[in-house]
C-alpha cells in the first residue's frame, strides 16, 4: 500500500505543485496558503457547527496571518441546489471580500465556485452551463473573478482541484454542469484526517465517485493521453479497491483515510486530463433517488459492456487488477471483446456488493420510466454534449435513443444481453 501511496503523491505533485497542501494533520497551514490573496476573507462553511475544534484551528491560522474574517455563511446542501448558489452569490456581494474560502465537501465547493462567477459577472446561471462560458464572458468584460480557495473535507469529487461545478435544479430534478478553467481554485488544502467523520455510506459514495472519475476518463482516453491517464487511473482505482472495505469497517483508520484521499484526488487529476462520460451523464438525471457516487457505481458496469469493443486495452489492465483483489476469476483474463467487458462489469458489481450498494436500478425506491426518459432527454441537451463526446464510442443526439436507451433498460434489471454494441 505504501508504494501505491508514494506513486499517488508523485502524480499529485506533478498535477498541482505548490498550489496544493494535502496529507494528514496539515489543517493549520491554511493561513500560510491563503495569505497572498488579501486581508478580507469570506468563509463559506458549516464546519463550525459539526466540528468546532477544527473550525477554531482554521480561524486561528487565518488570524495569525492578520486576515479579517467575514462570516461564516452557510455552505450548500447536497447536490448544490441553484437556490444555494444564488444565496451565496448575494452574500459575496454584500461582504465584498478580497477572496472566498470555502470549507466543505464537493457540493459546497461546486456551489461556491459557481457563486463566485455569478457575483463577478451577473446574469442567469443558465448562461454558464456548458464549456468555457465563464472565461468567454470574463474576456469580454475584462473583469477578474473573486478568488475562491477550497479547503476540502470529504474524499469524493475532488471539486477543490478541478474546473467543474455541478449544479442541480430541483424543480426539474436535473443536474447540469459548468466546465471552465477559471473555476479551478487557485489554491487548495485537504487534510485527510478530516474525513474520519464521514459515515460509512458517505465514505462509499465518495470512493465510488472517485473510482468513476478514474474509470470513465480511462475508458475515454485518446492516443495522445492514454499513457498518462492509464498511470493516474490505475493508481487511483487500485487504492480504492484496496481500501474501501476497510474504510467502511474501520472509519478511524487514518492510513486507509489517507489512501482514499489520495485516490479521489487522482480522480480530480484524471478529469482535468480527460473527461467523464456515460455513467456521470445518466447520474445527473437520478438526483432525486440516488446519491451521485451510488448512481455512478450502479451505471458504470452497463456502460462498460457497451464500450467494450473500443476499450480492450483498458479492460485487460482492469481485469488483471480486479483479479488480484479477488473480484473476478483468473480464467476470465483470457476473454476478449464483449465477453471481457461483461467480466469486468461483473467485477465492478462484485465490488459494489461488498459495501452493500444496489446493482440494478430496479432495486431503487422511486425509480420509474420518467427517470429513463429524463436521462435520455438530458443526453440530447447541448449543455451536456461534452459527455457524449467523451465516450470511447461517441454518440450524437440522434443516436441516444437507439444505443443509450437499451443500456438504461439493461441497468433496470441487470440483463447485459439487452445492450447493443456498435
Amino acid at each position: 500500500m505504501e508504494g501505491l501511496k508514494e506513486k499517488a503523491r508523485g502524480l499529485i505533485e506533478e498535477f498541482k505543485g505548490k498550489n496544493y497542501i494535502y496529507g494528514v494533520d496539515c489543517l493549520e497551514r491554511i493561513g500560510e496558503l491563503v495569505s497572498p490573496f488579501g486581508e478580507k476573507v469570506l468563509l463559506v462553511t458549516n464546519i463550525h457547527k459539526r466540528d468546532p475544534n477544527n473550525y477554531k484551528k482554521i480561524c486561528s491560522s487565518l488570524a495569525s496571518y492578520g486576515l479579517q474574517i467575514e462570516g461564516p455563511i452557510s455552505s450548500a446542501r447536497p447536490n448544490s441546489p441553484i437556490e444555494d448558489v444564488l444565496r451565496i452569490k448575494e452574500d459575496i456581494l454584500k461582504a465584498k471580500p478580497n477572496f472566498i474560502l470555502v470549507i466543505s465537501g464537493g457540493s459546497g465547493i461546486d456551489a461556491t465556485k459557481a457563486a463566485s462567477a455569478l457575483a463577478t459577472l451577473g446574469g442567469d446561471i443558465e448562461d454558464y452551463f456548458g464549456v468555457g462560458k465563464v472565461k468567454k464572458k470574463l474576456t469580454n468584460t475584462e473583469k477578474e473573478i473573486f478568488p475562491c480557495i477550497a479547503l476540502q473535507t470529504a474524499s469524493s469529487s475532488a471539486a477543490h482541484l478541478t474546473k467543474y461545478s455541478n449544479i442541480t435544479d430541483f424543480n426539474t430534478n436535473q443536474k447540469k454542469l459548468i466546465v471552465d478553467e477559471t473555476l479551478v481554485p487557485p489554491r487548495a488544502l485537504f487534510d485527510y484526517s478530516l474525513t474520519k467523520s464521514m459515515s460509512s455510506s458517505f465514505t462509499s459514495d465518495g470512493a465510488f465517485d472517485g473510482l468513476a472519475h478514474c474509470l470513465e476518463v480511462y475508458y475515454g482516453a485518446n492516443h495522445e493521453t492514454f499513457e498518462k491517464i492509464q498511470k493516474i487511473a490505475l493508481t487511483g482505482i487500485e487504492l480504492i479497491v484496496a481500501s474501501l472495505e476497510k474504510a467502511v469497517d474501520e472509519p478511524s483508520n487514518i492510513d486507509i483515510r489517507e489512501a482514499l484521499g489520495l485516490a479521489t484526488d487522482l480522480g480530480g487529476y484524471a478529469i482535468m486530463v480527460g473527461g467523464t462520460n456515460g455513467a456521470h451523464l445518466t447520474s445527473f438525471s437520478l438526483v432525486d433517488i440516488l446519491s451521485h457516487g451510488r448512481a455512478c457505481a450502479l451505471l458504470n458496469p452497463y456502460y462498460t459492456v457497451f464500450f467494450a469493443p473500443a476499450i480492450q486495452k483498458q479492460l485487460e489492465q482492469l481485469a488483471d487488477l480486479f483479479a488480484r483483489y479477488g473480484l473476478m476469476e483468473k480464467p476470465s483474463l483470457t476473454l476478449r471483446g464483449r465477453e471481457l467487458g461483461i467480466a469486468v462489469a461483473q467485477a465492478q458489481i462484485a465490488l459494489a456488493k461488498r459495501v452493500g450498494f444496489p446493482t440494478i436500478l430496479g432495486e431503487i425506491d422511486g425509480i420509474s420510466s420518467s427517470h429513463i426518459n429524463r436521462a435520455l432527454q438530458a443526453a440530447k441537451n447541448p449543455q451536456l454534449e461534452m459527455k457524449l463526446k467523451n465516450m470511447p464510442i461517441p454518440l450524437t443526439s440522434d443516436m441516444v435513443d437507439e444505443y443509450m436507451g437499451p443500456i438504461l433498460v439493461a441497468a433496470l434489471n441487470g440483463d447485459f444481453s439487452l445492450i447493443k454494441n456498435i
